[in-house]
């Protein structure tokens, strides 16, 4: 195994045997044009909760709202790894994250490129995950469980209806598609 494969959560044995089967990377038909392809950001964060139902929300340092555990995907990471470890730099907790609830478009804003926003299910912790919670001191100014009405005056808007449509794929058993939080059939 090579150090220098793409950081997954999947089988590292596997994932390297996929990316020997594809070959080698075909050749550019028109030189420069991959360096002109438009760069999408992806972030990903976890919808956690209490045993009351209510989301864990952190306070970011750096940001006048609060947010979800979870962060930017760094290249050569999925999105999946990327939420693994930003819910361990953040919070101290290695989860299990379940599937994914939502896939959400947010367009550019201000120097903010356009991105996808992508919401896995962080589950229920319980008392003794709960105290074990140690945010992140340069990062965080704290966290807290809150339900989501609670929270809304707290959020960007956007970010208030991403959590609520993520809350309603995880009620439906099924995964979402947003765009700026709101569903698209």
């Amino acid at each position: 195994m090579t150090d220098d494969l793409p950081h997954h959560r999947g089988d590292r044995a596997g994932f390297a045997a996929d990316l020997r089967a594809d070959g080698e990377p075909e050749a550019e038909f028109n030189p420069g044009i991959a360096g002109r392809l438009p760069r999408k950001n992806v972030a990903a964060g976890a919808l956690v909760r209490d045993g009351e139902g209510r989301v864990l929300f952190v306070d970011p340092t750096y940001k006048p709202f609060l947010e979800i555990p979870g962060g930017m995907v760094e290249d050569d990471e999925s999105p999946l790894a990327a939420c693994h470890r930003e819910v361990r730099e953040e919070l101290g907790l290695e989860l299990t994250l379940g599937r994914l609830l939502l896939v959400d478009w947010m367009p550019t804003h201000g120097v903010w490129r356009d991105s996808l926003q992508l919401i896995f299910d962080g589950g229920i912790l319980g008392p003794a995950q709960i105290q074990a919670i140690d945010p992140a001191g340069d990062e965080l100014g704290g966290f807290e469980f809150l339900d989501l009405d609670a929270a809304t005056p707290r959020l960007r808007p956007s970010k208030a209806r991403r959590v609520a449509l993520a809350r309603r794929a995880l009620l439906a058993g099924e995964t979402f598609y947003g765009e700026f939080g709101r569903p698209v059939q």
